[in-house]
This record gives C-alpha cells, structure tokens and sequence, in this order.
C-alpha cells in the first residue's frame, strides 16, 4: 500500500515536537498505540519493520520511512527477524490535511481542503499551496544524513537543542518534498506549475490564451486541462484569482485610488476591476475597504 499521498496545506509549515531511536532485537515488534495526537515518521536505518495502520499494512525496509496518522492505531504486525534500528520524529500541523489514495485524488479534494485550510489556520489573504510526500517513501542518502544532525544537537542546552531540531526538521522535510515530488510529479504537473509561477510575475501585464500558447508552446486547451487538474481552475481563471487577492491587499494596506490599484493589477479600466471584484467577493471594492 504504497501510492497513499499524505496532503499537507501550508502555510504554516508542518512543525517538530520530538525524535528518538530504538532498536528492536529480533522477536521483537513495534508496540500498539492509538491515536497518539502527532504525525509519527518512522524510519529504518537498519533491518526491517513490520507495521499496520488502520486497514493498511507495511513492511519498511532499512533506508525507508513510513508517516503515520495522529488520529489512527498502529501496530507491529510480524516479529522483527534481525535487529532493526529505527528513527522516529514527531511532528504536528495547524493546516489541514488529509490522506488519498492517489494523486488525482489529492488535487481532485484540493480545493476543499484549501477552503478547510483557511478557517482552520485563521488565513484570509495568504495564499496557500500544497505538499505532497507518499505515505511510504524511499528516502535519498541526502535525506538519511539528514537525520545525523538531530542527533548531533542531543548535546545542546535545550533552549538551542528545540530551536536546532525544528531547523533540521524544517530541511528534513523540505528533501523528502522534493524527492517525492520528482517521483509522483507528471509531466502536465509541472507545466501547470510554470503556468502558474509565469503569471504570478506576470499578473500586472496583458495575460491571454494567445501570449500562454506562445510562451509555453501548447494549445490553450492543453494548458487550461493541465491548470484544471492542479489548481482547479483554468489559467485566466487564476489570473482573476491572483489579481484579486492582490487587490485585497492594497485595498487594506494603501490608500491607493481604486482607479489607481485598478492600473497597478493590469485592468484596462477601473470600472472593468470593480464590476470582476465585486463579481468575485459579493461586494465592491470601495465597500471592502471601508468594511476591512
């Protein structure tokens, strides 16, 4: 059961609490626990593990790691048949976040989870993204050196010891992101991935199907399916979204004319910005700056 996708959505980041060793000797197995409040990552270092979750069962092999859900039982399954040397690191989120079956799961359950996202971690403007890392995962010798620094700052007072790990947990996680994306990451991901980081540098220029099909030299259609798939929404569409979360902004935080934002974001009139503003939030921009 190895294509479970555990879907993190940030910001905040997932943080650490805590992380240890343990070595079972052979007869051996992992101990049952039950909805332990905190994401357990476990990972073999030598030997290997035999664990069940919930309706799933694994076997974790020596270079491997297993996440585990806070709000579910685990177990060992089978004995350990050699001394087997493990790494647990707990670690907890603010965000939402779920568990699929897949990938198009994940982006098929995207958008609601966002808007869970968002009255969960108390977030109205901050644009929010995803993470992606497979429930089970090889990890890189990178990754694995990785876990050397936690135990390099054992000896540290605890005041820098807490600030130490979180450090080295935040760039554990960012390498096991980044090689799991380069594994579960198709072609039209990627391309939706450009698309989006294209218009969010271009977002105050004339953006339109025609300049998209030039600049990354697929049929407009192609591009809308492939933005659809990862963000839900085609890439004009996002353009609008993108405009009008930056609008939100200077509409709080200047005292900018709304004719003046309006040529800031790259409409062609303000009364065009105000009627797709008002169309998009329920409201007009004059009476969301006066309301915010």
């Amino acid at each position: 059961m190895s294509d479970l996708i555990m879907h993190f959505v940030t910001p905040p980041i997932p943080y650490f609490i805590d992380s240890g060793k343990h070595t079972f000797l052979p007869g051996e197995r992992h101990v049952s626990r039950n909805s332990i409040n905190v994401f357990d990552i476990i990972i073999v270092t030598r030997g290997k593990l035999y664990i069940r979750e919930n309706d799933y069962e694994w076997i974790i092999h020596n270079d491997e790691a297993i996440i585990l859900r806070p709000d579910a039982n685990h177990y060992g399954t089978t004995p350990c048949e050699e001394e087997t040397e493990i790494t647990w690191i707990h670690f907890q989120t603010f965000g939402a976040w779920d568990e699929m079956q897949n990938m198009n799961e994940c982006y098929e359950n995207q958008f609601s989870l966002f808007e869970k996202h968002k009255q969960k971690a108390y977030l109205n403007h901050c644009e929010v993204s995803s993470i992606f890392i497979p429930k089970k995962l090889k990890l890189s010798s990178k990754s694995m050196n990785d876990l050397l620094t936690f135990y390099s700052f054992d000896n540290d007072t605890r005041s820098l010891r807490n600030w130490r790990k979180q450090t080295a947990f935040q760039t554990f996680m960012q390498n096991i992101t980044h090689d799991s994306a380069i594994s579960i990451n198709s072609s039209a991901i990627h391309l939706a991935e450009k698309i989006e980081l294209f218009i969010r540098q271009n977002y105050t220029s004339k953006i339109t199907n025609s300049m998209l099909k030039d600049e990354f030299n697929y049929h407009p259609n192609y591009l809308a399916k492939c933005m659809l798939k990862v963000y839900g929404v085609t890439p004009i569409d996002y353009l609008m979204q993108y405009r009008i979360e930056q609008a939100k902004k200077l509409l709080i935080q200047t005292d900018w004319s709304i004719a003046r934002i309006a040529d800031e974001l790259g409409f062609s009139t303000p009364a065009y910005f105000s009627s797709v503003f008002t169309n998009k939030q329920g409201i007009s921009p004059a009476t969301f700056r006066k309301k915010n």
